[in-house]
């Protein structure tokens, strides 16, 4: 008589392991895809200003083409999160990264508006499907208590990409014109699809979930070399419920998570309204105010970059003392921007305030980004990062188009500054909720449909 199978838990076995050169291998290979992501999606805000002389651009018009991106963002999101949990993060992946690469490439031949909107809104939806995937793969190779930091990582690439796009603007645009900058970074993301193609592996938990046992077994073995596998285990995820229905939205507000997917929407939307109000006009805004153009995007870029970094350096100290430290960075930014915006900052200080108003908001969207697909299911993780991102992305598409129409009602252009206040004012009370949701799981302890995260 045939013994019975040898149950192995891959999420134990996760668990009770640190980093392995295999992880460091995947993570390289996400955090530069990540880095052209975010340079690709934000040179069309330090490219504005070359392209308005170029194609006789309003800033109405501008606010629109900052939006199709972060429109096709949306829909890049639902569809490709939804494609990952059917067939898989690596081909996701892979795909839209040589998609956005190739469409990247096209922007640079655009020689009109129309054009420019309709490559634009098709370059999001790559951009937009590639993020929550390339995350949810990355969680689902680490410890759980390492998850929020691995995410800030990455994101780490995408903030520098993003905060790049303004010293590469410097660099290529006065000597190839704005379409050189364009080609440069279709050209770097091509190649980092490569790589992806050659060396970026399929998520373990994602093919446990999935009941594919052989490759299972094939990635513990790259995990650990060491490991003795005999042939007939059967792969569980002891710390999560199995989902063996289909995807449906109210699986993201199953138990607690109906408390926690409504705050996390409401929180990520208000920091990505603030976030790309913020990064589409801030070097023009700064221009209005008589800012040189190369260092109204220097200053852009370096917050940007610092806020990546305080992002980083938060996640740290929220793993040890709980998701609430998530509203600090929120909770100092909301003065800092109201002194900016209601004329109060010192002289010769103003533009020291930007950079950290700036990094403020950076690193407060870091850290809700980064907790964005922890709280669901391996199974659903891609689809719950992927809901939450795409739904963040209508404050993303909501914030430029408000940008435009202040800067072209022709009221004081500070006041720009305290209209942003108000968006990490809302971040901050989402995060103190979700954070004494998360307090009460642990108190009462409900059975939960989730591992406790963070």
């Amino acid at each position: 008589m045939a013994s019975a199978p040898r149950t192995f838990d891959v999420a134990a076995f996760l668990d009770g392991r640190g980093l392995s050169a295999f992880n460091y291998r995947v993570i390289m290979l996400s955090w530069f895809i990540t880095l052209f992501d975010g340079l690709d999606l934000m040179m069309i805000s330090f490219t504005a200003p070359y392209l308005k002389d170029s194609l006789a651009l309003t800033k109405p018009m501008l606010g629109n083409l900052f939006a199709a991106g972060t429109a096709g963002q949306i829909l890049g999101g639902f569809l490709f999160c939804y494609i990952a949990d059917r067939i898989g993060r690596r081909p996701t992946v892979i795909g839209t990264s040589f998609l956005f690469g190739v469409l990247t490439i096209a922007t640079a031949f655009a020689h009109n508006y129309p054009q420019l909107m309709v490559l634009r809104f098709v370059d999001g939806l790559a951009i937009g499907g590639m993020l929550p995937i390339a995350w949810a793969l990355n969680i689902e190779f680490v410890p759980r208590r390492m998850r929020a930091t691995i995410v800030t990582v990455i994101m780490l690439g995408y903030s520098i990409g993003s905060s790049g796009a303004g010293p590469v603007t410097n660099w290529i645009a006065p000597h190839h014109g704005w379409q050189g900058v364009y080609i440069a970074g279709g050209i770097g993301t091509l190649i980092c699809a490569i790589l992806l193609l050659i060396g970026l592996p399929e998520s373990i938990r994602f093919l446990t979930s999935k009941g594919r046992a052989a490759q299972v077994a094939t990635s513990l073995r790259k995990l650990e070399p060491d490991i003795v596998l005999t042939g007939d285990e059967h792969f569980i995820l002891g710390d999560e419920a199995k989902v063996d229905r289909g995807f449906h939205v109210r699986e993201l507000f199953r138990g607690d998570l109906g408390i926690i997917t409504p705050l996390l929407w409401v929180g990520y939307m208000a920091s990505a309204l603030a976030i790309f109000g913020n990064s589409s006009w801030g070097p023009s805004l700064l221009e209005e105010l008589a800012v040189p153009r190369h260092t109204a995007a220097l200053i852009s870029s370096t917050g940007g970059l610092l806020g990546a970094i305080a992002g980083l350096v938060l996640m740290r100290l929220t793993e040890r003392r709980g998701p609430r430290w998530i509203a600090f960075y929120p909770a100092l930014a909301v003065p800092v921007l109201l002194i900016l915006g209601l004329g109060l900052a010192p002289v010769g200080g103003f533009l020291p305030f930007v950079v950290v108003g700036n990094a403020l908001l950076g690193g407060g969207h870091a850290a809700i980004i980064s907790i964005a697909g922890v709280y669901y299911p391996s199974a659903i993780r891609a689809n719950g990062g992927g809901w939450a991102t795409s739904i963040a992305k209508f404050g993303g598409v909501i914030g430029p188009i408000i940008g435009g129409w202040m800067l072209a009602s022709g009221m004081p252009v500070l006041r720009a500054y305290a209209f942003l206040a108000i968006c990490p004012a809302i971040l901050c009370l989402a995060v103190l909720g979700i954070a004494a949701t998360l307090h009460r799981r642990r108190v009462f302890q409900p059975d939960a449909t989730v591992a406790p995260a963070l």
